[in-house]
């Protein structure tokens, strides 16, 4: 290996040192030219004199991470043995055996199977802990390699080594593989008689025409008000936030433009299809981690007055990405423009371009930020994410709830319900219903397990016990930090009881999955989620939907 490194390597700067003669003798290429030969010389010399044996591969792939990682976390290099994987992303498409396996508690387990797939039709539910593949022992494995040995050529049988809740001995499940399909719009049904909703997780290949047919249905249900939910959804495919925008607004509407270095990549994305419904209320759903392609729709709705924003300040990804090929099948995603909505804001919240002097990236100011006008001449500004026309403030769990969802005790509770309540069989996620005797039941069970929490009112107090001891001030403080301790100390049995309501919504939700799965734990949420409640109250008022929008 080492003898065949000090010949490619010298080659390849020859070659590089040709390509340059060529060219243009600037400095700035010549920078270029010297800065690869040096990186290829320390590479070639750390190789052949290092202590240790290196592998090449791990060492050039940590020296790319790391000089990307100077740049924006979103130009990356992929290496061959994970194009897979970065395919999936954008294309939701896969051959597997389409189930969602994570390690819980150091067993793979799994989370979630997709309705109608192989993994659903060979019987595997939530909860199932997968021991073995084909024979091979998972105990060490991480997830990724347990996806990776899960997937493989369509029409190819696995056996899975299963053990289940009840069931003291493994047993088999054998599962052919199939070509899966992410389902990037998991639900899509009526919330009320007059109100459609659509839940889209990820912008991958055609889901402009999901959502359009998805909407469609939900107008010849009745639907008279849409709500379109992009919270937690990371982004996706460009061209497909203009597919999404085109539902609801006409041919010809310009929805966003890109803009870059390089002159030639800078463009135009117009609308080129007649819309599902030009008119239709619509209410839109943003959170912190609606990014990117959700910003461009979010935006596009907000500039356009076509739609009433409700949640929170969107994530702030202002970023246009482009695939660049490598050599050996590799590939780089690298960022070569920003985007603009119709409006001309751009939403990139963080300033990767100029860096604070210890190398740390900061948000944009507040008085560098730009006043823009929509349509209708509402304010909205630039450089920080989509603001909500309505905002909601986010749900956040006390710290019993929180530990408890951490500790997947949530999650083995709704497995236990589902096996051992057998006269259970509820007929809509809405019907499942923990009763006081039930909640007991979780409390007593709850007892059973090694189960501890910390809040931060406890983890500030050691902190300033311990500054105390250190500056030496504790002898005369310790009897106002005794009873600062005991003041502040929590109960879990008094907590339980305290954020029931919380504690009870998370185990309905999950048991709700149990029996109808991703659909049931959507459905089971609605009634308690205060963004779709509040998308609900302004699209049963036309006068406040009208009202947000032109309030002039």
């Amino acid at each position: 290996m080492r003898k065949k490194l000090k010949i490619i390597i010298p080659s390849f700067i020859l070659m590089i040192i040709v390509i340059g003669a060529t060219g243009p003798t600037t400095d700035r290429y010549f920078e270029i030219l010297k800065n690869l030969d040096i990186f290829a010389t320390l590479f070639k010399e750390v190789n052949t004199y290092y202590v240790d044996e290196i592998n090449p591969t791990t060492l050039m792939t940590s020296g790319i991470n790391e000089m990307l990682e100077t740049l924006d976390p979103y130009t990356n290099y992929i290496a061959a043995d994970r194009i897979e994987s970065y395919r999936i992303m954008t294309t939701g498409e896969y051959s597997g055996i389409g189930a969602v396996v994570e390690r819980i508690d150091g067993v793979s387990t799994v989370i979630m199977p997709y309705e109608g797939f192989a993994a659903f039709e060979a019987g595997l539910r939530a909860g199932d802990e997968v021991h073995a593949i084909n024979g091979v022992s998972l105990k060490r494995k991480t997830s990724e390699e347990v996806r990776y040995l899960m997937k493989g050529q369509s029409n190819s049988e696995i056996t899975l080594t299963i053990k289940r809740y009840g069931i003291d001995e493994m047993f088999d499940v054998k599962v052919k593989r199939e070509k899966i399909a992410v389902d990037s719009v998991p639900y899509a049904g009526m919330v009320t008689d007059s109100i459609g909703y659509v839940r889209l997780t990820s912008f991958t290949q055609n889901v402009g025409r999901s959502i359009g047919i998805k909407v469609l249905d939900l107008l010849e249900q009745g639907a008279t008000g849409i709500i379109l939910d992009l919270r937690g959804n990371p982004g996706g495919l460009l061209s497909e936030a203009v597919n999404v925008s085109n539902v609801f607004l006409e041919k010809g509407r310009k929805i966003v433009t890109q803009k870059g270095k390089v002159r030639a990549n800078d463009w135009t994305y117009n609308t080129l299809n007649d819309p599902v419904d030009p008119d239709i209320p619509v209410v839109v759903l943003t959170d912190s981690n609606s990014a990117s392609a959700s910003e461009i729709v979010s935006g596009v709705m907000q500039d356009y007055d076509r739609g009433v924003l409700v949640g929170r300040k969107t994530f702030g990804k202002g970023l246009v990405q482009i695939e660049r090929p490598l050599s050996y099948d590799a590939v780089a995603k690298i960022t070569t423009a920003k985007y603009y909505t119709p409006t001309g804001r751009c939403i990139q919240a963080i300033d990767y371009a100029n860096r604070n002097e210890d190398g740390s990236v900061g948000k944009i100011p507040d008085s560098l930020k730009n006043e823009f006008y929509t349509l209708n001449s509402r304010l909205v500004y630039d450089g920080g994410g989509i603001d909500p026309d309505v905002e909601v403030v986010a749900k956040s769990y006390a710290p019993v709830t929180s530990s408890l969802i951490r500790n997947n005790l949530i999650f083995h509770f709704a497995t236990k319900y589902f096996y051992t309540k057998q006269h259970v069989n509820p007929v809509s996620p809405d019907q499942v219903r923990l009763s006081d005797a039930e909640y007991d039941e979780f409390i007593d069970w709850l007892s059973e397990k090694e189960f501890s929490y910390e809040t931060k009112i406890e983890r500030r107090l050691e902190d300033l016990i311990k500054t105390a001891k250190m500056e030496k001030r504790y002898t005369d403080l310790k009897s106002a930090l005794d009873e600062l301790t005991k003041a502040s100390g929590h109960n879990i049995g008094k907590d339980l009881i305290t954020f029931k309501e919380e504690i009870l919504m998370l185990l309905e939700q999950e048991i709700a999955g149990r029996y109808f799965f991703e659909k049931g734990i959507i459905e089971s949420a609605f009634g308690k989620d205060d963004d779709i409640q509040t998308a609900i109250q302004i699209l049963s008022d036309p006068a406040r939907y009208n009202a947000i929008l032109n309030p002039g």
